[in-house]
């Protein structure tokens, strides 16, 4: 019962300091995906031409629109600019939905850019997670998504565990 003890301390105390860790950006991330509600996280620059092809022909203002119940957090990263502008112009941005953050470190270059966020790794753009209740339940990771997955994914993340 006392290792069980400790074990909880030592847990308790690695999160309380990985928790004063984070940037700004991600503690207000942290808070957001806290809610009962899925929340999709979406990393994404404006110079990415896979996050291109998925904004052309209304790709994520439609998804976006039609799922309304869902949490969209967009995170321009490795970039200087939010981009509102690129995602104006293709529908995304005005839903309410929506929330379009810049991530502070704008380095596009291996040894000074953004390589993780809330502690879950970054290699990527675009990269997709999706939460509910704080918990990542699905990451896409590596590029182009597909909106038939992506919603499959939602609906699979509604679904009680």
């Amino acid at each position: 019962m006392k290792l069980f003890s400790h074990l909880l301390l030592w847990v308790a105390l690695t999160f309380s300091a990985w928790a004063a860790e984070l940037l700004p950006i991600e503690k207000h991330v942290a808070e957001a995906i806290k809610s009962p509600a899925i929340t999709v996280v979406h990393f994404w620059a404006p110079w990415c031409s896979n996050c291109g092809a998925e904004l052309a022909k209304n790709g994520w203002s439609t998804f976006i629109d039609t799922n309304a119940e869902v949490k969209f957090i967009f995170i321009t990263s490795w970039h200087n600019e939010l981009g509102r502008e690129l995602l104006a112009k293709n529908g995304v941005g005005a839903q309410s939905n929506f929330e379009l953050l810049l991530h502070p470190n704008a380095a596009r270059t291996e040894e000074g850019r953004m390589t993780q966020f809330l502690g879950l790794p970054i290699t990527w753009l675009p990269t997709t997670w999706i939460f509910r209740e704080g918990q990542l339940r699905y990451a896409l990771n590596y590029g182009e998504l597909r909106f038939p997955i992506l919603q499959q994914l939602i609906r699979d993340t509604s679904d009680k565990w």
